[in-house]
């Protein structure tokens, strides 16, 4: 298993969570919090959980940055086949154009 495949796990699963405690929260004030009791009224315990929900939420933004960016580390790393044959190969690379062939002229041009 290579590092990528690790580090594309946790993308997916950090990505679901973060889905998951956005969905709980309401755009307008309510969500998870309004459910537990009065909409207007704040008790202590509702004011935890909206403080809980918009902490994970940056955590998990967070969190899911820094792992993409730690991702693509992990491929820049990781050498490919195909680019270590070209740089072990003893062969020299043609790099050369190959010449241009002449215009020839079709029937209608004539």
């Amino acid at each position: 298993m290579s590092t990528f495949t690790i580090f594309l796990a946790l993308i997916i699963i950090v990505a679901f969570l973060l889905v998951v405690v956005i969905m709980v929260q309401n755009p307008k004030g309510g969500g998870l919090s309004s459910s537990f009791g009065g909409g207007g009224q704040q008790m202590g315990g509702v004011k935890k959980t909206t403080d809980f929900l918009d902490k994970s939420t940056w955590t998990l933004a967070t969190l899911l940055l820094v792992l993409i960016l730690l991702s693509n580390v992990a491929i820049m790393d990781t050498p490919t086949e195909a680019g270590t044959r070209v740089f072990e190969s003893d062969e020299p690379v043609n790099t050369e154009m190959p010449a241009a062939q002449p215009a020839t002229q079709t029937d209608s041009e004539q």
